[in-house]
């Protein structure tokens, strides 16, 4: 029984010893089954793909940052500062940093006092950019939240504080037409300087010579290699290559000039425009009312925009190039000149006005309907008297005209290095033909005669015009630039003045022109007599600009006529009158007047240039 017992336990033994064994070698298999590939996976890791996951790993340790460099400063003509560089803080957000940015943004929202949807926006439009590039969430914060941010960072991964160089307006709104202001890049503009180092989020110039000199202004960028931990804190700094700041600009305008010219200007909607009239450097290119450029800091907001864009005096354009106004009685120089030099007239030739003449059974009036009586050349153009010019306009003819005017930088792009210049329009007949496919009238010479019709022009042809008369005939080309500075303040390029042409007909004409200006502003019944200076000849022509023809309006005051019927008022004159140095445009929407409308304003700029006083410069201005 026992030995049964026995036997049994031996083979239960057996048994049980063979199934354990085969559980070993099954376990045994497995784990060398896993150890290889453990093996094969290391090998792929280490041996295969080692140098790609090497690169990989440095990049997550160490992080490259751009370092914008210092934009060039915009100076004025004795190198003052008018545009200078400010730090400019923003809030950004880094999604490798913090993939899921909602409870971060929740609280960002509060203490930048906006609504998270407007967070949540600037993340939506920045989806396909890489995710270690900063997505820009607010521009330009406040000290108190800049020091807030930074003591409570640890809370918020993921948002940064980013450090710009941004614009400061030394002088507010001064020339903001011409110097123009910055903005984001958009997609086009990237792809358009795709081979120029630009990055999402990069401001660049929208308008005006911050558009023009980019590339000279904008510097080169620098490099910073920081270790970041996992949290995307910076650990410390390895390697870092300062920027290189952008060129300087030394502008031909005058600061004191510009100043005084939009103080003239001041809640008008016009232009002024002053120029050299020996080389076409601008000294004042002023466009009223201005643009606001804080506004522009770090994208201007929509409620801004519509401001300005609602606004009736309409800041968004530039006049002084822009704006294309019928010349009014100040073409009549280009009639006076083409009726000299055709031989139509004489400084002799008299014209009677009483106040009115007929041609193919309609009457023409003059300005001044009791009429000028006896009118030669000089009388003319001091009194602006309108049947004068009818009759010489009548014997030259349009096409005539028109050469003469373009010979003077009418109907023609002034070639001023700035966007969206118009050509304005000196009509011919053929023209007319083209373009309303019609034939040219008579009556229609005589509208473009004293500047009026189908003539159109903007205020600073009209100032070339001016200067080519004040200096003897030769055109220039208007220059708002004059020296490219390097960081160090050295020349890098110099500007010199540009000539484009000459004006028809021989110079002892346009002498005889001058004469007939300064009459008209020191005579005694000239026109231009609000210009007139103690102790400095000015010559000048006034100019009004009809608006519109409504009948209904002419028996009310001139006060009580809505302000978007009456009509502009023009000025330009150079002086001195013997020794010419510069010639000064104005042009005043719906001014009614030149003498009173725009007359003042350039009165204001002669008193500027010539009993100005010493140009006072402080440190803080000089550059």
């Amino acid at each position: 029984m026992l030995r049964r017992t026995i036997s049994r336990l031996k083979k239960s033994d057996k048994a049980e010893l063979a199934a354990l064994k085969k559980r070993i070698d099954i376990a045994t298999a497995v784990i060398l089954l896993l150890m290889a590939a453990i093996v094969v996976r290391l090998w792929y890791l280490q041996i295969l793909k080692g140098d790609d996951y090497a690169r990989l790993s440095e990049n997550n340790r160490v992080r490259l940052q751009w370092l914008n460099a210092p934009r060039g400063n915009i100076l004025d003509r004795e190198g003052r500062l008018l545009i200078g560089n400010r730090p400019y803080f923003n809030v950004v957000w880094i999604r490798e940093d913090a993939p899921e940015p909602g409870p971060v943004l929740k609280k960002l929202a509060r203490i930048l006092r906006v609504d998270v949807n407007v967070l949540l926006d600037r993340i939506r439009e920045s989806a396909d950019l890489p995710p270690h590039v900063p997505v820009r969430l607010r521009e330009d914060i406040d000290w108190r939240t800049l020091v807030y941010i930074e003591r409570h960072q640890y809370d918020m991964p993921g948002i940064r504080i980013e450090v710009l160089p941004s614009r400061t307006y030394r002088h507010g709104n001064l020339a903001s037409h011409l110097v123009g202001y910055l903005g984001r890049i958009n997609r086009k503009e990237l792809e358009r300087h795709r081979d120029e180092n630009y990055q999402p989020n990069d401001q660049i110039g929208k308008l005006g010579l911050e558009k023009i000199y980019e590339q000279v202004l904008r510097g080169e960028k620098g490099k910073r290699y920081v270790e970041v931990d996992a949290q995307g804190f910076e650990q410390r700094e390895i390697a870092v290559q300062e920027p290189l700041p952008g060129d300087d600009l030394k502008l031909t305008i005058d600061l004191d000039l510009q100043q005084a010219a939009e103080r003239a200007l001041e809640g008008k909607a016009g232009a002024a425009v002053v120029m050299e009239v020996n080389t076409g450097r601008l000294l004042v290119f002023a466009s009223s009312p201005p643009m606001e450029l804080e506004e522009f800091i770090g994208g201007i907001s929509v409620k801004a925009w519509r401001r300005m864009q609602d606004n009736p005096l309409h800041p968004f354009i530039n006049k002084v190039i822009q704006g294309q106004y019928p010349p009014g009685s100040t073409y009549k120089i280009v009639t006076a000149l083409a009726g000299l030099a055709e031989g139509v007239l004489t400084p002799d030739t008299v014209v009677y006005c009483n106040g009115s003449m007929m041609l193919h059974g309609r009457r023409y009036h003059c300005w001044k309907r009791s009429g000028h009586g006896a009118v030669n050349l000089k009388k003319a153009l001091a009194e602006s008297c309108d049947i004068y010019f009818y009759q010489t306009g009548l014997k030259v003819g349009v096409d005539k005209l028109a050469a003469y005017a373009k010979s003077l930088g009418l109907g023609r792009k002034t070639g001023v290095k700035l966007e969206h210049e118009k050509a304005g329009l000196a009509p011919t007949k053929e023209w007319k033909k083209r373009a309303r496919e019609e034939a040219w009238q008579e009556g229609e010479t005589l509208s473009v005669a004293i500047g009026q019709g189908f003539n159109l022009a903007t205020p600073l042809q009209i100032c070339v015009m001016t200067a080519t008369l004040a200096n003897g005939g030769t055109r220039y080309r208007p220059q708002v630039v004059e020296e490219q500075l390097g960081p160090d303040g050295v020349v890098v390029k110099h500007f010199d003045p540009v000539v484009d042409g000459r004006a028809l007909g021989q110079g002892a004409y346009l002498a005889l022109i001058r004469d007939g200006l300064t009459a008209a502003v020191n005579g005694p019944h000239g026109t231009g007599r609000v210009a007139k200076l103690d102790d400095v000849l000015v010559a000048g022509k006034t100019g009004t600009a009809q608006v519109v023809r409504l009948k209904q309006y002419r028996h009310l005051k001139e006060k009580d006529i809505p302000y978007k019927y009456r009509d502009h008022a023009w000025f330009t004159c150079f002086a001195p009158a013997d020794k010419p140095e510069i010639a000064v445009t104005v042009l005043v929407e719906h001014g009614l007047h030149g003498g009173s409308g725009a007359g003042p304003v350039a009165r204001a700029i002669l008193e500027a240039y010539f009993h100005g006083g010493d140009k006072e410069e402080s440190a803080d201005d000089s550059i």
